[in-house]
C-alpha cells in the first residue's frame, strides 16, 4: 500500500483537487440511479405507463420499448443535481480555492498526497451566521480517489480538520452529506459525530427521496479548555 500525507493545499493542485472532487460527485450517480429505480413513485410511472400505453396500443412490444426509452431520461433527471451541485462549487468556494480557505485566519484547505498525487481532499471555514452564539467549523469537500478508499485517509483528513479546530478555538464543527454517500454515513459517527437534522435543500432532492444529513461534533473551547489548567496553577 502505497504512503499517503496530509498537507495543507497549493495552488498547484488545482487540477488535481477539481478532477477529484467533480469525479467524486459523479461517482453518485449510479448509485442514486439505482436508489431511485426502486421507489414506488418509479416503479408506478415505468409499469403504469407501460401498461397505459399496451392498453392504448394493444402492443406488448412498443410498450416494453417505451418503458426502456424512459430509462435514459430518468438518468439524466438523476444525474441532474449531481451537476448542479458541482456547477455551484466550481463557481463559489472551489473556482478559487487559495482565496477561499487559504487567505482567512480560521480556515484553511488540506489535500492527501500520494506518490506525488493528490488522493484526498477537505476544506474548512467559519460558518457565516452571526445569530449563532457557538463558534463554529464547517467541514466541506471531504473526497478520497476511488482507488484509495479503504486506506483511512477520510478519517485522516477529517482528524485533521477537527485538530485544526481544536488549536483554533471553535467550539463545534459541523457538516452536511447526503443520504447516498453511505461510507461517510458510516464514517462520521464512528469518529464522534452526532446527527442533529435531516432536509431536503430543493424539490427535485424530495422527489429522489434522498435528504441532506447534517452532523455535529461539540468541542470544548479554548478557554474553557484552558480554565482548568490556570485554576490547576493558583
Amino acid at each position: 500500500m502505497a504512503p499517503y500525507h496530509i498537507r495543507k493545499y497549493q495552488e498547484s493542485d488545482r487540477q488535481g483537487v477539481l478532477g477529484l472532487f467533480s469525479q467524486g460527485m459523479m461517482d453518485q450517480v449510479p448509485m442514486t440511479f439505482h436508489h431511485v429505480l426502486k421507489l414506488p413513485r418509479t416503479l408506478v410511472l415505468l409499469l403504469g405507463g407501460a401498461l397505459a400505453l399496451f392498453l392504448v396500443s394493444g402492443s406488448w412490444l412498443l410498450a416494453l420499448v417505451a418503458g426502456l426509452t424512459l430509462l435514459p431520461a430518468l438518468r439524466h433527471f438523476i444525474k441532474y443535481p449531481w451537476t448542479k451541485y458541482v456547477v455551484d462549487a466550481l463557481h463559489t468556494d472551489m473556482s478559487d480555492i487559495t482565496k477561499s480557505y487559504m487567505s482567512e485566519h480560521g480556515s484553511c484547505f488540506w489535500v492527501a498526497e500520494s506518490e506525488g498525487q493528490v488522493v484526498g481532499t477537505v476544506g474548512a471555514l467559519p460558518m457565516e451566521e452571526p445569530s449563532l452564539r457557538k463558534k463554529q467549523l464547517q467541514l466541506l469537500r471531504l473526497s478520497v480517489a476511488l482507488e484509495h478508499r479503504g486506506k483511512g485517509i477520510a478519517k485522516a483528513l477529517v482528524r485533521t480538520v477537527l485538530q485544526f479546530a481544536r488549536d483554533q478555538g471553535y467550539s463545534e464543527v459541523v457538516l452536511s452529506t447526503s443520504a447516498m454517500q453511505h461510507s461517510a454515513l458510516a464514517l462520521y459517527p464512528r469518529l464522534g459525530f452526532q446527527k442533529t437534522h435531516q432536509h431536503f435543500p430543493s424539490k427535485m432532492w424530495l422527489l429522489m427521496a434522498i435528504p441532506v444529513i447534517q452532523f455535529s461534533y461539540p468541542l470544548p473551547s479554548a478557554q474553557a479548555s484552558q480554565a482548568p489548567q490556570q485554576k490547576g496553577g493558583q
